[in-house]
């Protein structure tokens, strides 16, 4: 008996950004396909035309691509118009309704806006009526050839009960008296979502279907029509939904960050997709840090978990942080000279050696936007108060770190070769001819050079890169503060 091909599909509504819950959902579509061997399937869901913004469909296409979730089928990524946009396949479905209708299974509805609105009662929702459900066939037709607008709804029962299975929530059982007769085709002659996404799933032999557990409540319906028409049902897998804390969802329409703002922010898109594979998903091991085939070699969906995920921004601060300090130095480098351009003019980069500051940063860095904060004060020496030259872990305070930098400016004075080795050299030759810890002298040259409580780099590392003059003028300021 040959094994059925696992083919699964994303198909997003271009209505916005991408949202990391869009992008989850992408992610284990893809990962199941992938672990399969199957095909991983890509359609634009815009039969909501209301709410299509332009250029969604570029960044649905853009962020696929940049994070490797190439389809297999679907849409160009180029951006031209392929054979799974629902809106090219409009004729398509009509004749489906209308089958559906032939069976019994469905029916023309011609209430109009005014009477539906009367069914609100004062609310915004509200459970049709079925007040067209047993129209006779001549005044469906007599209706029809009059023009008169329509919908085609769902006739389901309104006795028994519906039940499905989901792979991670189990049996699930639904009465039938809350089933709505969801509309499958529009006035517009377009077909609503739910209807559409039936149809083209069936079409294109979706075996595995992953979404948002706020579609269970849906399943039922859907389940309906596969069986009125006699197709297969797929395999459902229902996620988690994410949270931004205990008690409340992400979610675009609260403004929370999606994908492309979490690149503006500074994340590397491999940490980002990494995150999100874990928020629902565990290996079942002690690995968090995963590259993208591994993640396809080792992703069972019989792991996906039934509780919310926090999104844990404290997390994937560390890991992306994890990820930076994987990078080669040019690559980090290459990253962080865009941020460097935020903060120095064309003249003082040409001053710096910012290679050698991204080598002090990239073990320090968790998110690059951190960058601008932790080298302004190579730019301009930050003002601070003599507090900061007393520690007391180094021992030091305001009068022996004035004897230390009175010291160590002649001697820093007197060097021709300006490089990390020669004041290296130099400072430690002084700190053993006063006889003092290393800290009494290194701690008040630091603060000097520095101005903050703590930098990227000590005194050596930010002296070599400030170069001599800017470090002596630093020193004598220090000197003054001290005095």
């Amino acid at each position: 008996m040959s094994v059925k091909e696992v083919r699964t599909r994303f198909a997003p509504s271009p209505t916005g950004y991408m949202h990391v819950g869009n992008l989850r959902t992408a992610l284990y579509t893809y990962l199941i396909a992938k672990h399969s061997n199957g095909k991983f399937i890509l359609r634009i869901e815009d039969t909501d035309q209301e709410r299509y913004v332009p250029d969604a469909v570029k960044v649905i296409f853009d962020t696929l691509k940049m994070t490797g979730l190439n389809h297999d089928e679907g849409p160009d990524i180029g951006g031209s118009v392929g054979p799974y946009v629902q809106s090219e396949r409009r004729g398509i479905y009509l004749q489906y309704a209308k089958e559906l209708v032939e069976k019994g299974e469905a029916y023309y509805c011609f209430c109009d806006k005014e009477r539906l609105d009367s069914l609100k009662d004062g609310s915004e929702i509200f459970k049709y009526d079925g007040h067209c459900r047993n129209l006779s066939k001549e005044d469906v037709e007599k209706n029809l050839s009059e023009g008169k607008p329509y919908v085609i709804r769902q006739k389901n029962p309104t006795e028994g009960v519906t039940t499905f299975e989901d792979e991670i929530y189990g049996t699930i059982s639904v009465d039938n008296s809350e089933l709505e007769d969801m509309i499958l085709m529009k006035s517009d002659g377009l077909p609503t979502y739910n209807f559409a996404n039936v149809v083209d799933d069936h079409l294109m032999g979706i075996t595995h279907v992953v979404r948002g557990n706020e579609y269970l409540s849906s399943a039922p319906k859907y389940n309906r029509l596969y069986n009125a028409f006699g197709w297969d049902v797929p395999t459902y897998i229902h996620c988690p939904p994410i949270m931004k804390d205990a008690h409340n969802k992400l979610s675009k329409r609260n403004g929370d960050a999606s994908f492309g703002d979490l690149l503006e922010k500074g994340y590397l898109k491999e940490a980002v997709l990494n995150f999100i594979a874990l928020l629902g998903w565990n290996p079942g091991t002690e690995q968090e840090i995963f590259t993208l085939p591994e993640l396809v070699e080792q992703f069972d969906y019989k792991n996906i978990h039934k509780a919310p995920s926090i999104f844990d921004s404290v997390k994937l601060r560390w890991m992306n942080g994890e990820y930076i300090k994987k990078l080669t130095l040019d690559e980090f480098h290459k990253l962080a000279t865009p941020y460097y351009e935020k903060v120095f003019s064309s003249d003082e980069l040409a001053l710096l050696n910012t290679l050698k500051i991204s080598e002090l940063l990239q073990t320090r860095v968790e998110v690059l936007n951190e960058i601008p904060e932790m080298v302004v004060f190579f730019k301009e020496l930050p003002e601070h108060d003599i507090d900061l030259y007393s520690h007391k872990k180094m021992k030091t305070n305001s009068e022996n770190s004035l004897v230390s930098l009175e010291k160590a400016l002649p001697v820093l004075e007197s060097l021709e070769d300006w490089s990390f080795t020669s004041i290296h050299d130099a400072i430690f030759a002084l700190i053993g001819e006063m006889g003092v810890k290393n800290g009494i002298v290194l701690w008040p040259l630091r603060t000097a050079l520095s101005g903050q409580p703590s930098s990227p780099g000590g005194a050596f590392e930010l002296a070599e890169i400030m170069g001599k003059e800017e470090s002596l003028r630093r020193i004598r300021i220090g000197i003054e503060k001290l005095k």
